[in-house]
């Protein structure tokens, strides 16, 4: 009974051993290399887009500087790569990226199958459709028989599939390999909508010859939850990405910004105090320095910054808030309380 009892304690061990292991390898890898390489979809207007000087600007971009903030604080350096959505998954399974911060909806179906895993939901969107004015359409349940452009995609296609079966209605797909193409198409009036993420459209809208003929339709018709995607399993590499989210929507809530974070550091405000490290050790936690969430603040700043200089309503997108506001304010983001 003894040597079965010590048996199993030295199994325990020696799995806690590898867990561990596991969970802080990317962390690890990171800080050994002294970069952050992160993989992002190339030509992604508001979210990830490489300048004329080469620079990388986008929601998606800043958050992957967000955790690289945490990580390394002002001497952080991150590598972009552009892949396609399967190149990036495959670069991430392969190690040769430690993060793939891309419009990559959480499903089901990525989330398990794949390799990859998701910790948290960075931006909400969904696909609507874009008519023409003149068509008197005021939701997509009167679009029975219309004839759709869109770009081949899978997501999008299952989108619409799922939508117009639902509810029993005719349809015609008009697929292009070039959003450039199905918009044009769409324009010519070889279809009579266009469909893409409803956080596109109004960029879209805006490059038409007679912008004010178009109207886009208020509903969406599916949920395109998007986040980071990283490797499976390792639980602390999960903690950061999740927990630098959280940090960005805390400072927002507690009015905490790049303009005033270093002000803010003298505050007498619990909550404050422990985002910006100056009580507690929740950075430690987590394998990164008490001064973690200030660093990504001082940095890139909280998620308000970030959505109204890549997305907001002054950029090319012209995008509200919605359903990516905080939670007091009737969105769906929510960031979780450090203490």
């Amino acid at each position: 009974m003894v040597k079965r009892l010590l048996s199993i304690l030295l199994c325990g061990a020696l799995l806690g051993v590898g867990a561990g292991a596991v969970s802080a390898v990317t962390l690890d890898e990171v800080k050994s290399k002294g970069w952050l390489r992160c993989g992002v979809l190339a030509d992604q207007v508001g979210f990830s887009v490489q300048n004329k000087d080469e620079t990388w600007s986008g929601m998606n971009v800043d958050f992957c500087r967000a955790v690289a903030a945490a990580i390394f604080g002002e001497e952080a350096e991150v590598r972009f790569v552009s892949h396609n959505r399967d190149e990036g998954l495959g670069a991430l399974r392969s190690g040769t990226i430690d993060i793939l911060s891309s419009n990559i909806t959480w499903s089901m179906g990525t989330d398990t199958t794949k390799g990859v895993g998701f910790s948290v939901v960075t931006f909400y969107d969904g696909h609507g459709f874009l008519v023409h004015k003149d068509m008197a359409i005021n939701s997509p349940l009167e679009l029975s028989g219309a004839s759709i452009c869109l770009v081949s995609d899978e997501t999008a296609r299952s989108s619409v599939a799922d939508y117009f079966g639902s509810n029993k209605m005719e349809y015609v797909l008009v697929e292009f390999d070039k959003v450039a193409d199905a918009v044009g198409a769409y324009e010519a009036g070889q279809c009579n909508v266009y469909t893409a993420l409803s956080s596109g459209l109004e960029a879209q809208r805006r490059k038409l010859a007679d912008p004010e003929a178009h109207v886009i339709l208020s509903d969406s018709i599916s949920k395109e939850p998007f986040g980071p995607v990283i490797r499976a399993g390792d639980t602390r590499w999960v903690d950061i990405v999740r927990w630098t989210h959280f940090a960005m929507l805390n400072a927002e809530e507690l009015g905490v910004n790049q303009s005033n974070v270093d002000e803010a550091k003298t505050t007498d405000s619990p909550p404050v105090r422990r985002l910006l490290g100056t009580e507690g050790v929740f950075g430690e936690t987590i394998g990164l320095n008490r001064d973690w969430a200030y660093q990504i603040v001082k940095e890139v700043g909280n998620y308000a910054e970030s959505f109204d200089r890549n997305v907001g309503p002054d950029t090319e997108l012209g995008l509200t808030r919605g359903q990516n506001a905080l939670w007091r304010d009737g969105g769906l983001h929510y960031g979780l309380p450090i203490r």
